[in-house]
């Protein structure tokens, strides 16, 4: 699992970057409906954001490296390692300083990172023999999850909207890295096998309505409401799909408690990182002026 952890860190590191990036660019949008295609358009016209994208992009493609060469419940806690990477990747691009409690949090999510994956050890599972019927199954539980957070979203203000959008957004980035666990032999086998393989476009897809809430999610508040829920449901979904929809065994029984206490490690140091004065960045912009007067001046958030 050597390779499989290091592909792991270095995708982190990518989307951690990507992170940053789109939001330093929804920072200087102005704030849109929710779910506006507006804002896709004003996005797509700034370079920041753009870079953001290869990012995330670099981030998908060493993901499934890693988990060509380990277990989804193996890799995707790994990727829990993004949010100490934003913070550092923020504090350089933002000027920002980190501090003691910063790293106090950073070291813990790490120690809780280890105890996690050396407790858990998993091993097997059929992802590529997984039948079809088991496919649809988990595909659809996720998709309801996700499509009633989403519901209850457009209706909330914009930080309770954030804060659900960027959870929902976790659980379909769960379920692309469980595409990517689907289309890891047809990565080996060529770009003709990987182009005919069905869980490669169900992956695209996937992501792509994952990153189209992630700009929701960015532009209705700071990633001090979106990163939490973003960082700790993508490796919970992902753990439960491996073990249940692709059978890869974990320990159990005494190993119940290291687990849990390294959950709770992530889940703390989790929470204190998103405090930081580095990650509560200002809300994009709002306009305050009706329509009719839409060409006066606009006003920061506050």
């Amino acid at each position: 699992m050597g390779w499989s952890a290091v592909f792991a860190v270095a995708a982190s590191l990518a989307n951690a970057t990507s992170s940053t990036l789109q939001r330093k660019a929804n920072l200087q949008e102005t704030a849109v409906a929710a779910f506006s295609p507006r804002l896709l358009l004003n996005l797509l016209k700034r370079p920041t954001w753009l870079a953001g994208i290869g990012s995330v992009i670099l981030g998908f493609v060493l993901q499934a490296a890693a988990l060509a060469r380990g277990e989804l419940a193996f890799v995707e806690p790994i990727l829990t390692l993004e949010l100490p990477f934003t913070l550092a990747i923020a504090g350089r691009i933002f000027r920002r300083r980190l501090h003691r409690r910063e790293w106090a949090a950073a070291v813990m999510m790490a120690a809780g990172l280890a105890l996690l994956v050396t407790s858990l050890r998993p091993y097997g599972g059929y992802a590529l023999s997984t039948p079809n019927s088991r496919w649809l199954i988990g595909a659809m539980a996720v998709a309801v999850a996700v499509a009633a957070m989403v519901m209850k979203a457009v209706r909330s203000r914009p930080s309770v909207r954030a804060a659900l959008l960027g959870v929902a957004t976790g659980a379909l980035f769960g379920l692309t890295a469980a595409f990517m666990a689907g289309m890891s032999e047809s990565l080996t086998r060529g770009p003709v096998s990987l182009v005919e393989a069905w869980e490669t476009w169900a992956m695209v897809a996937t992501g792509l309505v994952a990153m189209y809430l992630l700009q929701n999610a960015l532009s209705s508040g700071s990633l001090l409401v979106v990163q939490p829920g973003l960082t700790l449901t993508d490796p919970l979904v992902s753990i439960l799909w491996g073990v249940f929809v692709f059978t890869e065994h974990v320990h159990g029984g005494v190993w119940l408690l290291p687990e849990m206490v390294g959950t709770v490690l992530i889940a703390v140091g989790t929470f204190n990182l998103s405090r930081s004065p580095l990650i509560h960045l200002p809300a994009p912009r709002v306009e305050v002026t009706p329509p009719a007067a839409r060409s006066a001046s606009r006003w920061p958030a506050a």
